[in-house]
C-alpha cells in the first residue's frame, strides 16, 4: 500500500507539470472548444495506454537498451513537434473553431492523433515507463498486468486533470475571442512546440 501511495504521488506530481501535452490541450480548449480538447486529452491518454502496454510486454526495454531505436523515436518526435510549432507561427488563425467553416475545423479524429502522436513519439515518455513502473511492481506480480494497470491509473490522474485544465481555459476562451488575441495565442504556442522540438532533438538518455 505504501508502494502504491508514493506511485500516485509522483504521478500525480508528474502529471501536473507542464509539458507539451498540456500546451496542446489548453491551445485546443482555447481555440477549438472543450469537446475537442477532451478528445485532444484522450489521444494523450491513448498513448499513455501504448507506453504502459509496451513496457509490460518488454518492448520497453529495447528502447532502453538500443541506441538506435531511441534516436529515431526522438528525432522522430522532434520533427512532429516542429511541423506542429511552424505550421501555428505562420498560420495563426484569426477566429475560433465554431466561427469557422465546418470543412476547415480541426475533426475529433484529427485532434485525438496530434495528442495520441505527441505522446507516443517522445521516447522520453517510454524510458520513463521502463525505468519508473518497475519499481512499483510486487514480487511475484505479473508486469504486463500491474504495468497496464498502473499505466491506466496515470490516465486516470490525467483526465482529471485535463478536466480542470479544458474547464478553466472554457471559462477564459470567452474573454479571448479577438482575432488579435488568437493570432497571439497561436504564436506563443507554436514557439513552445518549437521549443519543446529542440529540446526533444536536443536530447540525451
Amino acid at each position: 500500500m505504501t508502494s502504491l501511495l508514493t506511485f500516485l504521488f509522483a504521478i500525480t506530481l508528474l502529471t501536473m507539470t507542464p509539458g507539451f501535452d498540456t500546451a496542446l490541450i489548453l491551445r485546443t480548449s482555447a481555440a477549438s472548444g472543450w469537446k475537442k480538447a477532451l478528445a485532444t486529452s484522450m489521444g494523450v491518454n491513448a498513448g499513455c495506454m501504448a507506453w504502459g502496454t509496451a513496457v509490460g510486454v518488454g518492448l520497453g526495454a529495447l528502447l532502453l537498451a538500443s541506441e538506435v531505436a531511441y534516436n529515431i523515436l526522438r528525432l522522430a518526435g522532434a520533427a512532429y513537434l516542429l511541423w506542429l510549432g511552424v505550421g501555428l507561427l505562420l498560420k495563426p488563425r484569426s477566429a475560433f473553431q465554431d466561427a469557422l467553416p465546418q470543412a476547415k475545423q480541426d475533426g475529433y479524429r484529427r485532434v485525438f492523433m496530434r495528442g495520441f502522436l505527441g505522446n507516443l513519439l517522445n521516447p522520453k515518455v517510454g524510458i520513463f515507463y521502463v525505468s519508473f513502473l518497475p519499481q512499483f511492481i510486487p514480487a511475484g506480480g505479473s508486469v504486463a498486468l500491474w504495468s497496464i494497470g498502473m499505466a491506466f491509473t496515470h490516465v486516470v490522474v490525467g483526465t482529471l486533470w485535463n478536466g480542470m485544465l479544458i474547464a478553466c481555459t472554457h471559462y477564459f476562451a470567452e474573454k479571448l475571442r479577438k482575432p488579435a488575441v488568437i493570432k497571439i495565442m497561436d504564436r506563443l504556442t507554436g514557439c513552445v512546440f518549437i521549443g519543446f522540438a529542440a529540446k526533444l532533438a536536443l536530447a540525451k538518455r
